[in-house]
């Protein structure tokens, strides 16, 4: 995993990626796992974007087979073309949906958060559920952000929200003042990444 975490800190500005880890750990007594996460496993997937259109792999993600909330980005121009906006199966509140049904139940759009979530459940990684709530919701901002969609979620998601919540606060805009050495860092986060995700990962 780690030459999957260096190509992206190639592909990335290595100033966010270095200014999330060190933020989270200077700032907060967190767990290890939760450095793991914050550190780049869960932007990892990003490399995608060389590879296939970008458009499906960043970007916020919403549910699809229901009502699109005021939250989500660019709603109100950019679906005009999507016929479920015309469907009545799909444009209520609830959709396909049942109420309270739990995001685990709802399809979001694609991108790389489910991508990683997948992987790492596929691989019977060791990652506490909160922190595979911050890898697969964390660019669910009409969730975590918007208040929006809440109608869907179960009680497991209310008690997981504030970790997602949590994470947002290293993922966009956190700074330090100083970069780190990556080859002195190497081997604390192979170390993790052995406890938390060991072996050769299936991808």
């Amino acid at each position: 995993m780690w030459g999957r975490i260096s190509n992206y800190f190639l592909f990335v500005d290595l100033e966010k990626a270095f200014n999330m880890v060190q933020w989270s750990m200077r700032k907060l007594r967190v767990e290890d796992w939760f450095v793991l996460v914050v550190m780049a496993i869960h932007d990892g997937p990003k490399t995608l974007a060389v590879r296939i259109n970008g458009w499906s792999v960043v970007g916020d993600t919403f549910p699809v087979g229901c009502a699109l909330q005021k939250s989500v980005i660019y709603h109100s121009t950019s679906f005009e073309e999507n016929p479920d906006i015309k469907d009545p199966r799909y444009n209520t509140l609830y959709g396909m949906y049942a109420p309270c049904c739990g995001l685990d139940n709802v399809l979001l759009s694609w991108g790389h958060d489910e991508y990683l979530y997948q992987v790492l459940k596929f691989n019977g990684c060791t990652i506490p559920l909160e922190g595979m709530y911050m890898v697969r919701f964390h660019s669910f901002y009409p969730w975590h952000t918007g208040g929006d969609y809440d109608h869907l979620c179960n009680e497991q998601d209310r008690r997981m929200l504030p970790w997602v919540k949590e994470f947002s606060k290293f993922d966009l805009y956190t700074k330090c003042e100083e970069l780190p050495d990556i080859s002195a860092m190497r081997p604390y986060y192979e170390s993790l990444i052995a406890k938390y995700c060991p072996g050769v990962l299936c991808w």
